[in-house]
């Protein structure tokens, strides 16, 4: 291997605050581990290409994008820089090595390395030469210079100056044009909107979706599927024929159809990526527009075309409220896990990309080689319990699920995808009734073994109640627990500890991450020398 350095000289500087969305990618990358939160790409060449003329390309990316030419301060300020400079390392190809095999492990061997965000260009690159000549770019990218949408622009980008055509002006907004609309009176009241959108749905929504027997821990590390499908995209443009919807609603109400009918809960909070890309103007930003939209969807109903109609809706209004202050948000989660006892989990998480993803590199691909094609790559990182990613909608179908082994094994996953498919080529038929989605897919509703009890919406393992009192309390305290009128009540005997209702409930809040099958007791009844019983929310107790 080799190393190159490439220097640049964009010309435009700046100064000043920095977007919401960076913000939340600073955030999570000071609190994730570097593999998790970095992401990576593997960049066909096309035919003929040289080094020099990669090379030349490369820079011709970073003095176009300011967001690749920008640094941040620990005070939370962003730095345009008009000259600096990156490596690109050569690698050449033994004759054995499949390319995209090849490209895509170094370029997850270079993934776990931290970048600077004070220092650092926000791109990593490895040219993967055979013969000298320019094979695969493995690409890893910082978060803060370009989420996944924005890297599959610069794909295109690439591709396109690499090919010998010129690209029209950039006309997307820079970071520092959206941070400084987003501290407008327009842009705060937008964030306060967004504020009340995601209030009102953890105030609401059941606080997970997956609540059941099969989880005993954390998610870790997820399984990763990818499936291709030519006939379902003949589907899939029947289906948006007969229902009126687009591509990625009717995925995305299949989809969410089908995690109800799996999950046996109906009411869904969803977590979507890429939200912002949705609005025209910032479709082809260059930077990180990376945040959550909160998706609140009902799927009690007759049929899968009304959970689709519903899901549109509640996909259009979770997108125009996504953009966060990240800080705030975490805040409302908190105070939500106070008022209700059950803290907010981020279990399902979809994220549409198919708008973003170029025709060209679509169309590179080879034609699946089954039908559909499913392929296993190496397991995520993820911190979700189902994710699902929408690549491409047009002549082949392209998604992906990450899939954590506590709520679907490889065989189930498998399983899982078939039956998506199925259902969107039922739904091309006419409609189906979700009474049958056992019948179409072959999964039936997770089980729920023990002393289960739907409370405010959410399903509660009492087995787990009382582990996370007995953990949150600690030794000497002894609690009983049960469901009465509906109500989730704890009994406790605090031994020689003064114990309040307070006191209590702010242990087991704390406790509570983590703790998908649990919820902190909404009133609490303390015995001992000074008696006292309330719900514990307000500080104040009643005799």
């Amino acid at each position: 291997m080799s190393v190159v350095t490439v220097r640049y000289d964009g010309g435009s500087t700046g100064e000043g605050p920095v977007t919401l969305g960076q913000a939340n990618m600073i955030l999570c990358i000071r609190r994730d581990d570097p593999d998790q939160i970095n992401k990576h790409a593997v960049w066909p060449v096309p035919p003929g290409a040289t080094v020099p003329e990669v090379l030349t390309t490369l820079r011709r990316l970073a003095e176009r994008h300011e967001s690749l030419r920008t640094t941040f301060a620990v005070d939370g300020r962003q730095a345009v820089h008009a000259a600096g400079s990156f490596e690109v390392t050569l690698a050449e190809a033994a004759p054995e090595d499949q390319l995209d095999v090849r490209a895509d492990e170094l370029a997850r061997l270079d993934r776990p390395r931290p970048f600077d965000l004070a220092a650092d260009f926000p791109l990593r690159f490895t040219l993967l030469t055979r013969d000298g000549k320019p094979a695969r770019l493995a690409v890893v990218v910082c978060h803060t210079g370009a989420d996944g949408a924005a890297t599959s622009v610069l794909f295109e980008e690439w591709f396109t100056l690499l090919s010998g055509a010129e690209l029209p002006p950039v006309s997307a907004p820079t970071p520092l044009e959206i941070a400084a609309a987003e501290h407008s009176a327009a842009g705060r009241r937008r964030t306060t909107a967004s504020l009340k959108h995601w209030e009102k749905i953890l105030l609401t929504s059941p606080a997970a979706v997956f609540a059941d027997s099969g989880l005993t821990g954390p998610a870790e590390q997820l399984a990763t599927l990818a499936i291709r499908s030519r006939a379902a995209a003949e589907s899939l443009d029947a289906a948006c024929h007969r229902t009126g919807a687009s591509p990625s609603s009717v995925l995305l109400g299949v989809f969410a159809a089908l995690v109800a009918h799996l999950a046996d809960q109906p009411r869904l909070a969803l977590a979507a990526l890429s939200a912002n890309r949705h609005r025209a103007q910032l479709a082809t930003h260059i930077g990180t527009l990376a945040q959550d939209a909160l998706i609140a969807v009902d799927a009690r109903a007759d049929g899968l075309d009304e959970v689709i109609g519903r899901t549109k809706a509640a996909a259009f209004a979770g997108y125009w409220h996504s953009t966060l202050d990240a800080p705030r948000i975490w805040e409302l989660v908190e105070d939500a896990a106070h008022q209700r006892g059950a803290r907010w989990n981020r279990q399902v998480v979809v994220n549409d990309l198919s708008l973003t993803i170029p025709e060209a590199a679509a169309r590179s691909r080879p034609v699946p080689s089954a039908e559909p094609e499913l392929s296993w790559y190496p397991d995520e990182p993820v911190p979700v319990r189902l994710m699902m990613n929408i690549w491409r909608v047009r002549e082949v179908v392209e998604i992906s699920l990450h899939t954590c082994p506590q709520v679907l094994d490889r065989q189930e996953s498998e399983l899982f995808a078939r039956g998506l498919l199925k259902l969107v080529a039922a739904v091309a038929e006419g409609p189906v009734e979700l009474s049958r989605l056992t019948e179409l897919t072959g999964l039936a509703p997770r089980k729920r073994v023990g002393e289960w009890e739907e409370v405010d919406g959410s399903w509660i393992d009492l087995a787990a109640v009382r582990t996370l009192l007995a953990e949150a309390l600690g030794p000497g305290v002894t609690a009983t627990v049960a469901v009465r009128e509906g109500r989730l009540t704890a009994w406790i005997d605090p031994g020689e500890r003064p114990l309040t209702p307070a006191k209590a409930h702010r242990a087991v809040v704390a406790a509570l991450p983590g703790r998908e099958t649990a919820m902190a007791p909404q009133h609490y009844v303390v015995h001992g020398a000074v008696p006292a019983e309330g719900s514990g929310r307000d500080g104040g107790a009643a005799g």
